[in-house]
């Protein structure tokens, strides 16, 4: 699994006139990366860190920052074609080809492999397909796809034969889901792995399959029965944060440590809302209207109106005043793991998960677990623990169906018998 090609200024290279480059980066693996110039300087406080762009801020004097975009959108493009294409050939280096080919004129490097880009071709009505999504769909959805390209394209490099839309059967399909399963290469790791969890499996089999169909409705390729191509998808354990556990980390001292403060407030915050990452760090005054937040949702594009827990109250309008601090997905999970450590939240907790037809256990200290998803999770079952009715939880958090929202009340049979226990008494008897 390749890393993603993205634009990005680095930190601390600032030239004299206090402007900084911007590169396109790509990462092949957590060790092997490499950084191209765009010949593109703005101020650093000009760019947005979480949309990889140019602020519409910019003053005119750096350039009009519409025609920046556009220049660095048509550079980062090309340079994923020009990756793509690298790996067309099994001996082709993509750094070494990309370095080669990024400053050259149009089209040198299609001299290079045997790339037929033409109506017919898989890859190209990939493109295609993914770009009539931009505007349509979220830019996580965009990266799904991009990726569920990568892996057909691995499996063609693992098979050594180019694919075309005649290709895909039954025995694609099946050959498909072991090389995923199994025998393709996991390089974001510290520590490269082979084979993919089964939600991922299922979301690059999804995402294929509707490609496939798209194609199909628009007369580019023929009508092919595709039920045989299942969806598949497992019940993951996760873990979450009791009220014991959250009330620790809340009132955890971090007078030696003050950069973990923004951090653990952000996490205690999500916890005591329910909402996914994108959506609690971008709460502010204008969502705010007597006493309730009214949040459109960046996944569903839904609105959800939510009453203000006192505790939150105390974190976004006391100490922050309805201005969140701002920090990167990537630097929140890092850092609430240090924080979930440091409050002592230890104890060895075991996650399971299939592989093909075994299961396989990973037993690693609960703070290891943590990410950003675990405010929805604590969230939810701490309210379903405390009575509160699952259809009032889904208000909240957003959920449109009864089984969606279930996958995330993380609690074991003796936390629900007890809460069966603990309705009991406060019926009637006989």
């Amino acid at each position: 699994m390749r890393q993603p090609i993205k634009l990005i200024i680095k930190k601390g290279n600032v030239h004299k006139d206090e402007t900084s480059p911007i590169f396109v980066q790509y990462c092949y693996s957590t060790q092997k990366r490499v950084l191209l110039s765009t010949d593109i300087n703005i101020p650093a406080k000009y760019w947005n860190k979480k949309t990889c762009s140019i602020l519409t801020s910019l003053p005119t004097q750096y350039g009009d920052p519409k025609r920046l975009e556009a220049d660095l959108r048509a550079k980062l493009r090309r340079a994923e074609q020009i990756v793509d294409y690298a790996f067309q050939d099994a001996n082709t280096n993509p750094i070494r080809f990309l370095k080669r080919y990024f400053k050259e004129g149009d089209d040198q490097y299609l001299h290079h492999v045997d790339y037929d880009n033409n109506i017919k071709d898989v890859f190209y009505q990939m493109d295609l397909y993914i770009e009539s999504k931009t505007g349509l769909v979220k830019d996580a959805t965009l990266s799904t796809l991009r990726q569920m390209k990568r892996h057909v394209q691995a499996f063609q490099r693992y098979k050594k034969k180019k694919f075309t839309f005649d290709s895909f059967g039954l025995d694609f399909y099946q050959k498909f889901v072991k090389y995923l399963t199994y025998d393709i290469p996991v390089l974001r790791r510290n520590k490269p792995t082979k084979g993919l969890r089964i939600n991922t499996i299922g979301k690059t089999i999804k995402h294929f399959k509707s490609f496939l169909k798209d194609r199909m409705a628009r007369k580019i390729i023929p009508y092919t029965d595709l039920s045989f191509f299942k969806y598949m998808e497992e019940e993951v354990d996760a873990v979450y944060l009791d009220w014991n556990e959250l009330s620790t980390i809340y009132h955890l001292d971090l007078s030696r440590k003050p950069y973990l403060i923004k951090y653990r407030d952000l996490l205690v915050l999500a916890c005591l809302t329910g909402f996914r990452f994108g959506d609690f760090t971008n709460l502010n005054a204008s969502i705010l209207r007597n006493g309730l937040l009214h949040v459109c949702q960046e996944k569903t594009g839904g609105t959800v109106i939510a009453p203000l827990h006192a505790d939150a109250q105390k974190i976004l309008i006391d100490q922050y005043n309805l201005k969140l601090p701002r920090v990167s997905e990537a630097n929140f999970n890092f850092y609430i793991k240090e924080v979930v450590r440091l409050a002592g939240i230890t104890q060895p907790v075991s996650i399971t998960h299939k592989k093909g037809n075994t299961v396989e256990e990973e037993i690693r200290p609960k703070f290891a677990w943590v990410s950003s998803h675990i405010g929805r999770r604590s969230f939810c079952t701490n309210e379903y623990l405390a009575g509160t009715p699952a259809d009032l939880i889904m208000t909240v958090s957003g959920h449109k169906s009864e089984k969606a929202f279930r996958r995330y009340i993380k609690a074991d049979q003796l936390q629900k018998a007890t809460l069966i226990k603990k309705l009991w008494d406060n019926r009637p008897g006989l």
